[in-house]
This record gives C-alpha cells, structure tokens and sequence, in this order.
C-alpha cells in the first residue's frame, strides 16, 4: 500500500498517526510533509526509525518549492511527478492521510 501524507508532522499529527497504524509498504511524502524528509527536523528521528518498516519517498518538486531540495535525509528516495505517477501504479491501493 502507498501512504500520502501532505501535511508537516511539525504542525500535524498526520504522519505520526499513519507510522503508528499502518503496518508497512510504501509512504510517499508531498506538500508540506517534504520537511520530514529534510536533515536536522526534529521528526527525523522518528522517520529513521519507520523506515524499517516503510520504504520512504518524497516529491522532489515539493522540496525544491520550499528551498530544501539539497537536504533530503538518508535513506529517502525524491521522485518526480513521473515517479509519484509510477508509484501509484505500482501499488494495488493508496491511502491519502488527511
């Protein structure tokens, strides 16, 4: 399954709820959600962890709209819309969290 998150886990609960429901596949990070893929944010530990479970990917245009396109965290895969296209195909359900 592909996990969409768009809202920041700074501000919102959304990725953490998702992290602690789901039970693996892929997430996929849009929107404002592209800071928890970025280095140094005080999510990062929590998404280092997930990604034991989770194989984690963010939205390469997203990050490059808000200037941290050069700090993604290791670990993390950037696609582009092409890829976000490839994911929702490759994937039998996705679940956009709200």
């Amino acid at each position: 399954m592909l996990h969409i998150i768009n809202k920041s886990p700074l501000v919102n609960s959304t990725l953490a709820d998702c992290l602690r429901v789901a039970t693996g596949g892929e997430i996929l990070l849009i929107e404002d959600a592209v800071y928890a893929a970025t280095k140094g944010n005080a999510f990062e530990p929590k998404l280092n962890d997930a990604m034991k479970r989770f194989k984690v990917y963010v939205l390469q245009p997203d990050l490059d709209a808000r200037g941290v396109g050069d700090r993604i965290a290791a670990g993390v895969t950037a696609v582009d819309y092409g890829g976000f296209v490839d994911l929702t195909v490759n994937n039998k359900n996705c679940q956009s969290w709200l």
